[in-house]
């Protein structure tokens, strides 16, 4: 699917008055292979309701880091049993127990850093994306979260092709919340990210 800058203004105009069911079956109707990424952190259950309803089978993938907390799993494994999600698992190539023995965590100053986020988040990531080769990549990105997220909207085009659709983009901590209680759906804070280390900074996987 590809939109050129103008129809994607347009679009986003008219998505903005939509709900976020709305704007996830828009983006199913005009799909072809759609998929989901997450990673259960905070809210994410948000955006995989509205996916499962939109598409009820769409790829759920989750690519683990290794490094969740256990609350993370406990959450997750709720999440996927609650809303029967089609789960599609992408861990690094390289067990986190080898990882910790020859390099552990490198701090984000530490040059070993980039090596770091490569391996557990953004190589799963690129093979996932390799796999499933989707046109419509569904994802939680919000306005407010960093400085890049804040030059998005609904939808944007990745250099790759693929339109990225943020059906909660507008939403703040507290209607997500309202979003949450609204439908039943758990969340869960103690969530940690090994290459991120501060909220605002961005993961690498929106940047492309």
């Amino acid at each position: 699917m590809s939109f050129t800058e103008k129809e994607i203004e347009r679009l986003n105009s008219e998505l903005k008055a939509k709900t976020p069911l709305e704007i996830a079956q828009w983006a199913i109707s005009n799909a072809q292979k759609p998929v989901v990424t997450t990673n259960f952190r905070p809210y994410e259950a948000a955006i995989l309701n509205v996916c499962v309803h939109a598409k009820k089978e769409i790829p759920v993938i989750w690519c683990d880091s290794g490094y969740n907390t256990p609350n993370t799993y406990k959450h997750a494994e709720e999440v996927i049993q609650k809303l029967g999600l089609n789960i599609k698992l992408y861990v690094p190539r390289q067990t986190s127990a080898h990882r910790d023995a020859v390099m552990g965590i490198p701090d984000i100053e530490d040059p070993k850093h980039k090596v770091f986020t490569e391996q557990v988040k953004l190589e799963p990531f690129k093979r996932a994306m390799s796999d499933f080769t989707p046109d419509v990549w569904f994802t939680n990105l919000r306005k407010g979260q960093t400085a890049l997220r804040d030059s998005l909207d609904i939808l944007s085009m990745g250099k790759d092709g693929v339109l990225k659709v943020s059906p909660f983009y507008y939403y703040s901590d507290a209607e997500l919340d309202v979003y949450l209680e609204e439908n039943m759906l758990p969340n869960e804070f103690k969530y940690f990210d090994p290459t991120k280390v501060l909220e605002n900074r961005e993961c690498g996987l929106h940047t492309n």
